[in-house]
């Protein structure tokens, strides 16, 4: 299936150079001169090897059909992440270098759906929000504006994100997954 390349997400599985590619990350780069381009790093699902390409915004690219599975998260063993199949409870190992960034996201229990070419687990795809405990907050500055100052803080998970200056530490915080940003203050 034809999608574009601005429509590249990470977790998706496409065919390039007749190589199929499981996408970790990807950019869009707009240089001050000349048009946008999208930037993806991607890891070939057969050897593991990683690799970079360049597409203009209005390019094609081919997604694979996959099988998608509704799993849920386990446990991490060294650098494998353990999960388990919803409906026949099979476990199966992904290694760390194949989810990349997002595996900071993982938590036990956690419902996510598997992507599956020919029998072999190839991505993960998380879901959009997560809930997060801020584990560290600078100190609020006061005359600061609450609509356009953010401070940095970091996550139990290690990432640091920027918050609003009214969230202290120990407050749990809505994160989205996909660019890793605060969305609001959990319920």
């Amino acid at each position: 299936m034809k999608i574009n390349a601005n429509l590249l997400r990470g977790g998706m599985v496409i065919e390039h150079e007749g190589k199929q590619w499981s996408v970790i990350k990807h950019a869009i780069v707009q240089p001050g001169k000349g048009g946008a381009f999208i930037q993806v790093e991607m890891r070939d699902v057969a050897s593991g090897t990683k690799s970079q390409a360049r597409w203009r915004t209005a390019d094609s690219v081919e997604r694979l059909e996959v099988r998608e599975l509704d799993c849920t998260y386990l446990f991490k063993d060294g650098d494998m992440f353990a999960f388990m199949e919803k409906d026949t409870f099979e476990q199966f190992s992904l290694a760390a270098d194949l989810l990349g960034d997002r595996a900071a996201f993982l938590q036990e229990n956690m419902e996510v759906s598997v992507d599956f070419i020919e029998g072999k687990p190839v991505s993960v795809n998380l879901p959009t929000q997560v809930v997060l405990t801020v584990v560290e907050a600078d100190p609020v500055v006061k005359g600061q504006t609450a609509a356009s100052s953010y401070k940095p803080g970091l996550l139990e998970n290690g990432l640091k994100v920027l918050i609003p200056p009214f969230i202290e530490a120990g407050t749990k915080i809505v994160v989205a997954t996909e660019d890793c940003s605060y969305v609001e203050r959990a319920k």
